[in-house]
């Protein structure tokens, strides 16, 4: 099978959209992309704001660790609080 040297695969036309230093939010309804500083300890999603821990692979790559329970579950209660005051 010839190869179309103009032609690129799907993995190199998936390459050019990969983002590197960054990770989505883990919020279903959010998903909105977190850029934390390098090294950092935790990452704050500035659109729902969820805190998460972060894992450093290496010096460019971030990977979540999980949710800062406290912080989550905070927001978690006034949203299940401001529901139910809206069914009265």
């Amino acid at each position: 099978m010839a190869i179309d040297s103009k032609k690129m695969s799907g993995a190199e036309s998936l390459r050019k959209t990969r983002t590197f230093g960054k990770v989505r939010c883990h919020n279903p309804t959010c998903m909105g992309r977190l850029e934390p500083e390098p090294g950092a300890k935790h990452v704050k999603c500035p659109t729902c704001s969820c805190e998460y821990r972060i894992a450093w692979v290496n010096k460019d790559l971030p990977r979540i660790r999980g949710p800062v329970w406290e912080v989550n579950k905070k927001l978690a209660e006034a949203a299940f609080k401001k529901k139910m005051e809206g069914k009265k």
